[in-house]
């Protein structure tokens, strides 16, 4: 039996909730907000509100076994709604995320002791150093999910990226972190017994830098159910090309604009996602320039896919990037580089193509390659649903509880 914890329940979060409450293996959830749709308080707020936090309920998961740390949570929901940013500043803020995450950490510690036939943690990085430290007392097995590249990685990538494009390096956040916040990062992969990563790049990272000697193993993120056919083909459209994520540098975002201004044909240019509280004028002048539509609900993303032809995601920094299999399942090819984690899902010149980080260049020949040969479009997007059927959540769900599985009963790794 294990605790498992993280403070915004997102989507990997409620695979692994499901995978260890369906294998018995789940003595507790923990997040900072279990949602209950019906709940009196439901009725009070803002619809707008209300849907973000029906977000954050878990109805796989039995009431009893679900745990809120919610109080600063609700306050940082509503000063971002009421936007009122005085106490969000960078780490320091109330809250801020850092805040919240050290604050959720420490109300997690403070359980253990009073969960019967705990054996085991499963912790996410960022808050898990207080709840590590107390399993350590009391004799608990250590798991730990890193989502994201190792931080000492990043840090060199972002430092690279300030001197080559200064103007964007205002929208890379990590660059802000403190030396804090990275030692804390350290600090939780030191007391890790295993570490379970999404994608291979993710691993690379720690290898590269020596940052664990505790064993890791690889479990890419799934897909949603896969369309059962691929949308309607209009070859006489421009071609329609489609950014979903965060507006910041650590996607590539500049090299995604750089490469749609290069090319020589008509083609149109979506972006889907939030500006950060930052003064970017190439950013600006982008959001001007193509269409920006700053949020959307999942399903309203979707069926922007559906209507798209192209993904762009040269990310120069990830883990495994979501949105690449959410594309997959609605029959979109995607042009993604090796550090978003997308060679774990994409095959180069299948599902879309694989390209190197900072290379617009390449991602403008992909471009127009699919552009003049529609028909190697149309066969991609097919192969998008194949694969997407074959690298579902069900998969993922089974790939982790076998391995925790094994890990808690001491069996060897295959």
């Amino acid at each position: 039996m294990l605790l498992l914890s993280h403070p915004t329940g997102n989507t990997f979060f409620r695979a692994a909730a499901r995978a260890f409450f369906s294998n018995g293996m789940l003595a507790e959830l923990n997040s900072t907000i279990c949602w209950h749709p019906n709940s009196y308080l439901s009725k009070l707020i803002p619809p707008s509100l209300s849907v973000q936090l029906a977000r954050r309920s878990f109805d796989d998961i039995p009431v009893n076994l679900q745990h809120s740390h919610s109080a600063r949570e609700y306050l940082r929901l509503l000063s971002s709604y009421f936007k009122i940013g005085l106490f969000q500043q960078h780490e320091v803020g109330f809250l801020s995320i850092d805040s919240l995450y050290c604050s959720f950490d420490r109300h997690v510690a403070s359980r253990l002791e009073s969960i019967r036939n705990c054996q085991a943690i499963y912790a996410y990085e960022d808050c898990a150093l207080a709840t590590f430290s107390s399993g350590k007392r009391l004799g608990l097995y250590c798991l730990y999910d890193l989502p994201i590249g190792y931080w000492q990685s990043a840090q060199h990538i972002f430092s690279e990226e300030k001197d080559l494009n200064p103007d964007w390096a205002c929208t890379i956040t990590g660059l802000k972190d403190s030396t804090v916040k990275l030692a804390r990062k350290d600090e939780e992969l030191s007391l890790a017994d295993h570490i379970i990563v999404p994608s291979h790049f993710v691993r690379e990272t720690l290898l590269t830098y020596n940052a664990t000697s505790a064993p890791i193993s690889v479990v890419p993120f799934g897909s949603p159910p896969a369309l059962a056919e691929a949308p309607p083909r209009n070859d006489s459209l421009p071609l329609r090309i489609l950014y979903v994520g965060s507006l910041g540098q650590r996607k590539g975002l500049s090299y995604s604009i750089e490469a749609v201004d290069s090319l020589d044909f008509e083609a149109t240019f979506t972006l889907i996602g939030k500006r950060g509280p930052y003064q970017c004028k190439p950013l600006d002048s982008a959001l001007n320039r193509f269409n920006w539509i700053e949020t959307l609900p999942h399903s309203k993303i979707l069926e922007q896919m559906r209507n798209h032809d192209v993904l762009l995601l040269p990310s120069l920094f990830e883990g495994y990037a979501l949105v690449i299999s959410e594309a997959l399942s609605q029959g979109l090819p995607v042009i993604a580089t090796p550090n978003s984690g997308a060679t774990e899902s994409i095959r180069d010149g299948i599902e879309g193509f694989i390209v190197p980080i900072r290379d617009s260049y390449a991602i403008t020949q992909k471009l127009s390659l699919l552009n003049f040969d529609r028909d190697l479009l149309a066969r991609m997007r097919l192969s998008c649903l194949a694969r997407a059927s074959q690298l579902n959540w069900r998969q993922y769900e089974s790939s982790l509880s076998r391995l925790v599985c094994r890990l808690l009963h001491h069996e060897p790794l295959t």
